[in-house]
């Protein structure tokens, strides 16, 4: 036997449908592969989810095997004020899609600030530019809402663009009942995600007290500074000026005066120490770094207490931010490196979503501080712990949705919610996976193990079919013009999207370096096209095989034989040689896991409500609770049906694939907007 069939020979089980017992038989089918890029693997068939594992395996009070990254279904469209939301929601319908890593890559219409590794634009040019940065952030401030609403004006008709399930090899259906239509995420408010924690139970945000410790400094640090002594701190904190120290003039001169000061500025400018000094007469509270500028990543460790845990845990409530750009307005406010955030998984922006967070030495009394300050966020269910969190240590995800005007019957909707409760629904990559424009997310993975790098540069920075924000439409068309990699930066408001990061790169490496001009785009971001291709792959093959074989299993589930053919003959027309997936750059190298087929969720229970009007919520949120809201009020016979749907997923699945099997429709942002565009008109 060859070394090459050795290397991957412990993968091979017979997949037989008579080796099941009779209970098998009897349940419904799950499978698996998961895409994970990895170190190079001799073996050819861990290459792309090679082999579909059939297992009978239930989703509840288990640990799952995943990828790399833990990935939540979270896609909603979450407006900031009540007064945006019928209009976004007219065109913004799943604009996030579910993805479980988050997975729609940073453009300038979506740049999320990731917690590590692309605070700048990467290892290698860490400390160069920091200029730059400086200016991405006040950039990033100066961001307003109005963006929102251009976004929401335009997104109609970019979606005209758009991808369809069609196009990223999503075709079949596991179920017999009769589908019928329904309107996903009409409010934002329709589509709810709740982490479900490592001990199995789902997560919700129900307590805002702040555990009693006597260490904790009082209320007025948070009051005691002025705004603008607040603003020469911030700055010194942050090196953005010249000066050494900050000076603070003791108006009421008594030691509690003083000490609640020392409290205040150490407490909330991390990385600065303080001593009183006695000038002309007068107390002044003099500020200044302790450690350099290492100081600001690194809380100070003598003023923790021994006996407390080192990490704060809490439950983060959120509306219309992913996991990043929250973690990212947290650490500004808190004055902290979003670094010393942890978490188990990703939520998308497009939802309202509840998960558990955990922070390095930051109080719970300066958290709930937040509560005060912040909109579309809550924060609460403090203890403080000795770990942190770390991704994929989830059990998964609990959703609660809402599907809008219904035309189903009663019979129709009882059909359709028994077979995705006993049954299930093919396990594919939701249209999250693969980007919101005309150039597919999966061509630029393909173009990277093609080792097409001048085509992976066009794909990104080229012009393209439908709508975009003005200043990327003239970005793409200087790059087009002039192929100037600094001229068409300087056309972007904000560069620390793909598009700002490769065209830096370009600048600082030059056009004919740009593998390393790309490697300047965070690691994560880089891989997702990576992973974005691998699911495309996984897509079309587990549509064919269903084609095939259907539900049961067969030899080649577990190993490349039977479907091997498949594999070998899409990759073969893509240029790509599936016995040969090493990649001459480490982290492009393929190695493959296995995914399940068929997934069935658990939890699952679902009502038909009747509405007459279509702005009202139809389901309490934890934060409605906390304030003591009463239920919605449901007409008895109203104009309009809904469906309001809860089950849990394990992590990196889909809801709307789920959604998908009940409706029997196209999920696409592109049908979906259509189809709500007609029915608010």
């Amino acid at each position: 036997m060859s070394g090459r069939t050795r290397s991957w020979l412990f993968r091979v089980t017979v997949a037989a449908a008579d080796l099941l017992s009779p209970e098998q038989r009897a349940r419904p089918l799950s499978a698996r592969p998961a895409p994970r890029p990895c170190s190079p693997a001799q073996g050819s068939l861990k290459c792309f989810l090679g082999a579909l594992n059939m297992e009978m395996t239930e989703v509840t009070g288990v640990s799952l095997k995943r990828g790399s990254l833990a990935v939540e279904d979270n896609d909603s469209l979450v407006p900031a004020e009540e007064a945006k939301r019928l209009k976004v929601s007219k065109c913004c319908l799943i604009k996030g899609q579910d993805g479980l890593e988050n997975n729609s890559l940073p453009s300038c219409e979506n740049v999320p600030r990731l917690p590590d590794d692309s605070l700048s634009a990467g290892k290698s040019t860490e400390n160069s530019d920091a200029q730059l940065e400086e200016e991405e952030e006040e950039e990033e401030d100066g961001l307003s809402e109005e963006d929102d609403d251009e976004e929401a004006e335009s997104f109609a008709d970019m979606m005209k663009h758009g991808l369809t399930e069609l196009d990223v090899g999503i075709t079949k259906f596991v179920s017999s009942h009769q589908g019928f239509s329904g309107i996903l995420k009409e409010r934002y408010s329709d589509f709810v995600v709740h982490e479900i924690g490592k001990d199995g139970r789902i997560i919700h945000l129900d307590d805002l007290s702040i555990p009693v410790d006597e260490e904790d400094p009082s209320e007025d640090v948070f009051t005691v500074l002025t705004a603008e002594e607040k603003q020469r701190l911030e700055e010194l904190q942050l090196f953005k000026n010249k000066e050494t120290s900050v000076a603070i003039e003791v108006v009421e001169d008594t030691k509690e005066k003083r000490t609640i000061i020392h409290q205040a500025i150490k407490s909330l400018f991390p990385g600065l120490e303080t001593k009183t000094e006695d000038r002309e007469g007068k107390k002044y509270i003099v500020a200044y770094h302790a450690a350099g500028k290492k100081a600001l990543a690194n809380p100070r460790k003598h003023c923790w207490p021994k006996s407390r845990g080192s990490y704060c845990h809490f439950v983060l409530y959120k509306e219309n931010k992913d996991t990043m750009d929250a973690i990212n307005v947290l650490s500004k406010y808190l004055r902290v490196k979003p670094n010393i955030f942890s978490y188990m998984g990703t939520k998308d922006k497009r939802a309202i979503t509840v998960q558990e967070i955990a922070v390095l030495k930051i109080t719970a009394q300066r958290l709930a501080h937040l509560n005060k300050c912040l909109m579309n966020f809550k924060l609460g269910n403090f203890s403080y712990q000795k770990s942190p969190l770390k991704l994929g240590e989830l059990q998964g995800n609990h959703f609660t949705v809402v599907l809008r005007n219904i035309t189903g019957t009663d019979d129709q909707v009882q059909q359709a919610m028994n077979s995705l409760k006993e049954t299930g629904f093919i396990n594919y990559y939701g249209m999250q996976r693969f980007g919101t424009t005309a150039v597919p997310t999966y061509q630029v993975g393909r173009a990277i193990l093609q080792n097409s790098w001048a085509e992976v540069m066009d794909l990104i920075l080229k012009p393209r079919s439908g709508a975009e924000k003005g200043y990327l439409v003239k970005c793409r068309e200087e790059w087009a013009k002039t192929k100037n990699p600094a001229a068409a930066l300087r056309k972007l408001p904000v560069k620390r999207c793909v598009e700002g990061q490769l065209l830096r790169g370009l600048s600082k490496y030059g056009m004919k370096n740009i593998v390393s001009a790309f490697g300047i785009i965070p690691r994560n971001n880089r891989l997702m096209y990576i992973h974005s291709y691998q699911s495309y792959v996984w897509n079309n093959m587990v549509s064919k095989r269903i084609e095939e074989y259907g539900l049961k299993p067969v030899p080649g589930d577990l190993v490349l034989k039977g479907v091997s053919e498949a594999y070998r003959k899409m990759l073969t027309a893509d240029s790509l040689d599936i016995d040969n997936m090493r990649h001459r750059i480490r982290d492009y190298s393929l190695s493959g896991a296995y995914r399940k087929i068929i997934i069935r969720p658990q939890n699952v229970s679902w009502e038909v409500v009747a509405y007459d009007d279509p702005k009202i919520p139809l389901l309490n949120t934890d934060v409605d609770n906390l304030e003591g809201k009463p239920p919605p009020v449901f007409a008895f016979e109203g104009k309009y049906r809904a469906l309001k749907m809860d089950f849990s997923l394990p992590p990196s699945t889909y809801a709307t694939m789920a959604i998908r099997e009940v409706l029997k429709m196209d999920t696409s942002i592109k049908n979906q907007t259509q189809l709500n565009t007609t029915w608010l008109r």
